[in-house]
């Protein structure tokens, strides 16, 4: 697998209460060129940030945080911290209808019934239909981020709930347009799996029977990065565009200058 050079300091989330950071800078793309350090972000929420983590926000000399949690997440979790001098922009990737059965599901169902919703394969199909989603409906707000990301909104910082699906995707997205080599995304992505970078899943209760190993492992494939679920992303654009170039520029509506500009601000 293709390995990377960490560029930016990990922040430490039990100071920080930022979980799943990292800087994508250092990512080689197909004509050996790399993604500049310091220019491109991705993390898990921001909501629960302590004045030690804002401070370490801060020093990134972010422009944009775009969230892509939905009404749902933030209702679960609050909104991000507020950092002077950022913007922030909230781009919903889910239904916020979605998002509550997700999280009661999450929070309060039993063995029998996560077994019946989750169990026997039905939990990463889910994940895969999910994934195959986004990228096919999601094209508006992809392309509203990408766009923004050529013109003025870099260094930016991009996050979801546990910054590994929505977020992932988006990230994913932004570096097929950068150019990037495949097997770096999906190497990338599953760093979500650190034992440091995973959601921390929270129940109604922790008490026994709830939190049963029975019940995190039905829970697991909703919160583990597989790379099947990145795989299933990818064999959409394949599917429905023949190819990456197409699903730029037609799915996305990314014209040629509009790469360029993406690709001098974002790669060495």
């Amino acid at each position: 697998m293709t390995q990377r050079i960490p560029q930016t300091p990990q922040p430490d989330p039990e100071r920080t209460g930022v979980r799943n950071f990292r800087d994508v800078g250092g990512m080689p793309t197909t004509d050996g060129r790399k993604v500049k350090p310091g220019r491109l972000f991705r993390s898990g929420h921001l909501a629960h940030a302590t004045e030690t983590g804002a401070e370490f926000l801060g020093s990134l000399g972010l422009h944009t945080v775009f969230d892509f949690r939905n009404a749902a997440d933030q209702a679960l979790e609050g909104p991000d911290v507020e950092l002077p001098g950022v913007r922030n922009v909230n781009i919903p990737l889910s239904d916020p209808a979605d998002g509550r059965e997700f999280w009661k599901m999450v929070r309060d169902g039993e063995a029998g019934q996560l077994h019946e919703v989750l169990g026997d394969g039905k939990a990463v199909e889910r994940m895969m239909r999910s994934y195959r989603g986004i990228i096919k409906t999601r094209t508006a707000e992809h392309s509203r981020v990408v766009h923004a990301l050529a013109e003025d909104s870099v260094p930016a910082l991009l996050h979801c709930a546990a910054g590994k699906d929505r977020a992932g995707l988006s990230i994913a997205v932004v570096l097929l347009a950068l150019g990037v080599e495949r097997e770096a995304i999906v190497t990338d992505y599953l760093e979500s799996n650190a034992p440091h970078n995973q959601y921390r899943v929270r129940r109604s209760t922790d008490e026994a029977p709830v939190r049963t190993p029975e019940v995190l492992e039905l829970l697991a494939p909703l919160f583990d990065a597989r790379a099947q679920y990145l795989t299933a992303a990818f064999e959409t654009v394949e599917e429905e565009w023949g190819g990456v170039e197409r699903y730029l520029a037609e799915g996305l509506g990314l014209a040629p200058e509009t790469l360029d500009r993406l690709r001098d601000r974002l790669l060495d």
